[in-house]
């Protein structure tokens, strides 16, 4: 079985590892053009816990966040990079406006977001203290977002197309 799940055999999944006694952390975003930024936040979130679940906005949910230019990078290739790093354990694509009903589904010990969301308005975070669980706000490395980087692309390439081979 692949890191890639649907929500309903997800559940299935977890109550296995929750019998074993393990810790499930859940996170979301859309992780569009996946960065060290994004790595280093998800490998913090995983060290809360045994498990590690990300919930990953669906073409549709990112392009109502972040406008109709976006994502970048397809749904199931967002997926299958999130899935390739060993600190993710599974991916769950949903399309609603907030992860609020996958959140739910998966119950998770602890609810990780990044430090940008106030207490306040990260979604589910009520929900999680109230069975028991708790809200880890995780430090972001400054200065890297997908945004960013696309806004870097943009003014170095402005009016000369791309050139070179795509070596690092």
């Amino acid at each position: 079985m692949g890191k890639v799940i649907a929500r309903s055999r997800l559940a299935k999944e977890l109550a296995g590892a929750r019998r074993r006694g393990r810790k499930v952390v859940f996170t979301n975003g859309c992780f569009d053009i996946l960065h060290a930024g994004h790595v280093r936040y998800l490998k913090k979130a995983r060290s809360l816990g045994d498990i590690l679940v990300v919930g990953l906005n669906s073409d549709s949910s990112v392009r109502s966040i972040k406008g109709d230019k976006r994502p970048i990078v397809p749904c199931g290739e967002r997926a299958e990079v999130l899935s390739a790093l060993e600190c993710v354990d599974y991916v769950v694509v949903f399309s609603e406006p907030t992860p609020l009903k996958l959140i739910e589904a998966v119950r998770p010990d602890v609810l990780a977001k990044g430090a940008d969301w106030a207490a306040k308005d990260i979604v589910g975070g009520e929900g999680v203290k109230s069975s028991g669980g708790r809200v880890a706000r995780i430090a972001l490395l400054q200065g890297r977002s997908t945004t960013n980087i696309i806004r870097r692309v943009l003014e170095l390439h402005r009016g000369r197309g791309l050139r070179g081979k795509g070596a690092c």
